[in-house]
């Protein structure tokens, strides 16, 4: 039972951690490598809100996502925009904001323990005798209402239709009068936001740390892959997968393997299924 608990609740939280790079890349193909320094930048503005300006944790946290959203925006419109349709400048721009941001945060002084959220509710609770935090129960009801509102969302709203209708055919959408760009703008900003929710839910639960934005970088980079570039459903699919792989990995091997089982994933799907689990872009090749 702890295994099929913490299993899920660490599923839940890597969802959490790729979802919104999935869905920039799926509906922009622009891969956004900054996606690791948006994760800690909104923990740690909602940190400076919180502790230096003495806002509400409510209100810091809004605030923070809203300006990830528009730094997000803003990273597309000023420079991804500027090499789209360029793989390999794409990730060296993204990767390079990232690492800016990441390095700009450990220069002013993003280092230690410092630096740590509050849980949302203090206390744990039993569940089939296994001890469990609130905060981790907290994190799988939150990840199964974003997965299910960002459902409704591409299927039910106009701006979610038309993201989903760039992502999966561009000159069709543009025949239709769908812009490419602003979608593409909607996309990152929105993956920017659920990077930045994704952080100020799990962050509570350890510090929060300059590495900790190259690993969530890692996570998303293995999820998105194992489940198939652009493919929404793929990354929760191998979300799952990998994050059993890492509890029984941590249960049984060493806690700091966990992070090895997400490079592993991404070499093994790379040589048996390079499209991914869910994904489409090399199909023909593979069965030639």
């Amino acid at each position: 039972m702890e295994l099929i608990i913490y299993g899920l609740i660490n599923s839940i939280s890597l969802v959490l951690m790729s979802i919104g790079f999935a869905l920039a890349y799926g509906v922009s193909r622009v891969p956004n490598f900054a996606h690791g320094a948006l994760y800690i930048l909104t923990g740690y503005m909602t940190w400076v809100f919180l502790n230096n300006f003495g806002l509400p944790y409510l209100f810091a946290i809004l605030l923070s996502l809203f300006l990830t959203a528009v730094i997000g925006a803003a990273l597309y419109q000023l420079i991804l925009v500027r090499v789209r349709g360029m793989p390999i400048s794409e990730i060296i721009a993204s990767f390079g904001v990232g690492m800016a941001i990441l390095e700009l945060l450990r220069w002013a002084g993003l280092r230690g323990t410092t630096y740590m959220l509050p849980s949302f509710i203090e206390g744990t609770v039993e569940i089939a005798g296994v001890p469990v935090d609130l905060q981790r129960i907290i994190i799988v009801i939150a990840g199964f209402i974003v997965i299910a509102l960002l459902w409704l969302f591409t299927h039910y709203t106009k701006v979610g239709l038309g993201l989903r209708a760039i992502a999966q055919n561009e000159r069709a959408a543009l025949v239709l009068g769908i812009n490419s760009d602003l979608m593409a703008t909607v996309a990152v900003a929105l993956g920017a936001v659920l990077a930045g929710l994704g952080a100020v839910l799990i962050l509570p639960l350890g510090n929060i740390t300059v590495q900790t934005g190259y690993e969530v970088l890692i996570f998303a980079i293995a999820v998105s892959v194992s489940g198939g570039l652009g493919s929404w459903v793929g990354a929760a699919v191998a979300s799952f997968l990998i994050g059993f792989a890492q509890i029984m990995t941590v249960t049984y091997v060493a806690s700091h393997f966990h992070l090895v089982v997400a490079l592993l994933m991404i070499i093994i799907i790379l040589i048996t299924k390079p499209s991914g689990l869910f994904g489409r872009q090399k199909e023909l090749e593979e069965r030639v």
